[in-house]
């Protein structure tokens, strides 16, 4: 199920949507929806990012460690 929702966007950006949209035969909403949950994604796992830094408990590894662990 979709939701619509409106938003007001500085014209040179609606511009650049629309110029990508007709590159990629895709209509605008497509490519809103996709940054909105791309923007989501990276929002979440910079979030959990800066929860693991100030949990005291969260062991620390040494890049030396990643290395021998990734075995690099």
């Amino acid at each position: 199920m979709s939701t619509a929702i409106s938003v007001r966007l500085p014209e040179k950006l609606a511009m650049d949507i629309d110029e990508i949209a007709l590159e990629t035969e895709r209509a605008r909403s497509f490519h809103i929806q996709k940054a909105v949950e791309m923007y989501i994604q990276e929002y979440a796992d910079l979030q959990v990012g800066l929860d693991r830094l100030n949990d005291p408990s969260d062991p620390v590894v040494s890049l030396e460690e990643m290395k021998a662990k990734l075995e690099l």
